[in-house]
């Protein structure tokens, strides 16, 4: 994918995308500093997802004809996930994994 290609170095060409750093945030917008400074950018997450991402991660804005949005923040899980897998967790160290066996993690303990 190319936003991650871009945040980890690797050679892209995407016009109007600009690696940034969140400065602030609060529930569905975000401060980043990146080629020039975002006061207030709306935060992009998938249908269901609701997050305020830490101050300092590493995030990607792309500017479009209906101005500058944030796609997120590059996330690194804590366990090594196989593909399929998906797993959500706070900065506060909870997890909730969901396994491709069918199993439910959270914080390490499965559930059924």
């Amino acid at each position: 994918m190319w936003i991650n290609e871009y945040m980890t170095g690797r050679s892209f060409n995407a016009e109007g995308a600009s690696a940034g750093e969140i400065r602030s945030a609060n529930n569905g917008s975000v401060s980043v500093s990146s080629t020039r400074d975002y006061g207030t950018l709306p935060l992009i997450a998938p249908t269901g997802i609701a997050y305020v991402p830490v101050e300092g991660a590493s995030t990607v804005v792309v500017e479009g004809a209906g101005g500058a949005v944030c796609l997120g923040v590059i996330a690194a899980p804590k366990e090594e996930l196989q593909p399929g897998e998906l797993m959500l967790y706070s900065a506060g160290g909870a997890s909730i994994v969901l396994k491709n066996d069918g199993k439910v993690l959270i914080n390490g303990r499965e559930v059924s």
